[in-house]
Order: C-alpha cells, then structure tokens, then sequence
C-alpha cells in the first residue's frame, strides 16, 4: 500500500512517528496521524486546511482539543457526555486521578516515563486510517494515496480526530468539496 503512497502522505506518516514518539506515546494513533498533518505546508491536505478556517490559530485550537481529549484518556466528548449522562463526571475523575498521579495521569503523557527503544506500531486507529486513505482514494479515482486522503479518512472513522475536525467545521463533505469542487476552486 505504501508504495502508492505521495511523497506527502509519507511525509505525514513518518511526522506521525515523530509525533508518537516526542509525546512518550506506545503507539502510533490516528490522533499522531492529524498532528502530523497540521504541520504541513503547501500540501494538498494543507490547503484543504486553510481553506475551512483552519490556519494557525485553528490549527492551535485543534492541538487544545487533541490535548483536552488526551486527559480523558482519549474519550472523544460524545464519550464524556454519555457517561455523564450515565452519572459519571469525566471531568471529576480526571481531576482526582490528576491529584493523586500527576497531570497527564490518564493520557500516558507523564514526565520520566521510560520510553521504547525502537519502532513504535501502529494502534488499529492509525491502520484503520491508512486502509480508509486507500479506499478514498479507490473511490475518488485517484492513482495515489496523498495526505489529503489521510485527511478525509479522519472524517469518516468515528473517534477524537474525527470530532475534533467536526467541532472546527473539517468535515467529510466540506473537504470534499474544497478538493473536488462542485465548479469551485480546488486544491491543487
């Protein structure tokens, strides 16, 4: 599947890596997959970005909310607020765990963690992405796999980086429409 790969969408990929392992992370997540997408530039996946709004601050507005979702233990807020629905406040729970264990506690992020030694797999969050790019792309048309694929599979797989995208107005129909246009300017 790699080979079909742009030179873009390896670049996230590997950024992805990167990003898994400056944050201590075991694995590589779907969530690695977005950060390391926010910080193309001159991509296709980048102008599709810019163009719903999602420039730097945006940028910085979905890195808070990535981090928020982090200190749940990775609950995206439909999540949280069907537990609390439930009785169960995240947020108290989070806090108290945070209290007793040190902030990041619930997201694997604490400091002095030993790290690993070697690659880091990929979870089935961030294979699922990469096999979803590939079946976008397949139904696109498309003879490869670029970061905007990457992009549109984060919208259509239910978790954080998909209802972060949602919450900052990124969603499978607007970028559809941002990259394929219906008679509108296209990122190319």
């Amino acid at each position: 599947m790699f080979e079909r790969f742009t030179k873009d969408a390896r670049a996230v990929v590997q950024s992805a890596v990167t990003q898994a392992e400056r944050t201590g992370a075991d694995t590589v997540d779907a969530e690695h997959l977005l950060l390391a997408l926010l910080d193309r530039e001159a991509s296709r996946a980048s102008f599709a970005l810019a163009s719903l709004g999602v420039a730097e601050e945006g940028k910085e507005s979905v890195r808070q909310s990535l981090a928020e979702a982090r200190r749940r233990a990775g609950l995206s807020q439909a999540e949280s607020d069907a537990l609390a629905g439930l009785g169960i406040d995240v947020a108290r729970i989070v806090a108290r765990v945070e209290e007793v264990h040190g902030v990041g506690a619930m997201s694997g992020d604490r400091k002095g963690r030993s790290g690993l030694s070697g690659r880091r797999p990929f979870s089935r969050s961030a294979k699922d992405t990469l096999e979803r790019s590939l079946r976008t792309a397949i139904a696109r048309h498309d003879r490869h796999i670029g970061d905007e694929h990457l992009l549109l599979a984060l919208t259509i797989r239910p978790g954080v980086p998909g209802e972060v995208l949602a919450d900052h107005g990124v969603t499978y129909e607007s970028l559809v429409r941002v990259l394929y246009g219906d008679g509108e300017a296209k990122a190319g």
